[in-house]
């Protein structure tokens, strides 16, 4: 499997990189059900910062995203058997509890797209700078907008109150 796939397979839940346990399983060739054993085996491996299971919400936002593209979700999950989401850590700590060649292979794999959205996003963050810098300006420039049609606004009250005046009814004598 290409870099390309496994990127695809990385998604972002509570500010942090992670692969479910189901895409794990396909890319290390093993069960999702041979996978959570192993783990369940070794949990002691996996602390808070390596490995959590997902809330509903959580489950339900990623399976519903027009990005994610899950077509090796078992139709069985529900809020019993919500999936296992993994960071960098939990990943190849998983390489070393299954101990077959694929999970190293597929861990190496994994390990460099997991290094390659670091480096995209560290070389991208000038865009992120940018992007703020935008959004400055155009909140600076949304208020001297409001000003400009406050201003014409009063102009307009003012002409309109002048042009009043002038065809107001005369009293007194006519010519």
């Amino acid at each position: 499997m290409n870099l390309i796939n496994i990127r695809q397979k990385i998604y972002e839940v509570r500010g942090v990189k992670v692969m479910l346990d189901f895409d794990l399983a396909v890319l290390y060739e093993v069960e999702t059900r041979s996978l959570n054993q192993s783990i369940k085996r070794n949990l002691d491996s996996f602390p808070n910062d390596f490995m959590f299971r997902l809330t509903q919400e959580e489950w339900q936002e990623i399976s519903s995203s027009q990005i994610v593209m899950i077509d090796a979700v078992p139709k069985n999950r529900g809020g019993k058997y919500l999936p296992y989401a993994f960071t960098e850590h939990g990943v190849t700590m998983l390489a070393s509890v299954l101990k077959s060649p694929t999970a190293r292979k597929m861990n190496i794999a994994i390990v460099r797209a997991f290094i390659g959205l670091k480096k995209w996003a560290i070389d991208h963050s000038d865009i992120i700078e940018q992007l703020e810098g935008l959004k400055q300006r155009i909140g600076e420039h949304d208020i001297q907008l409001n000003q400009i049609y406050d201003a014409i606004e009063n102009l307009l009250d003012q002409k309109v109150e002048q042009k009043t005046w002038e065809n107001r009814g005369r009293i007194g004598f006519r010519k």
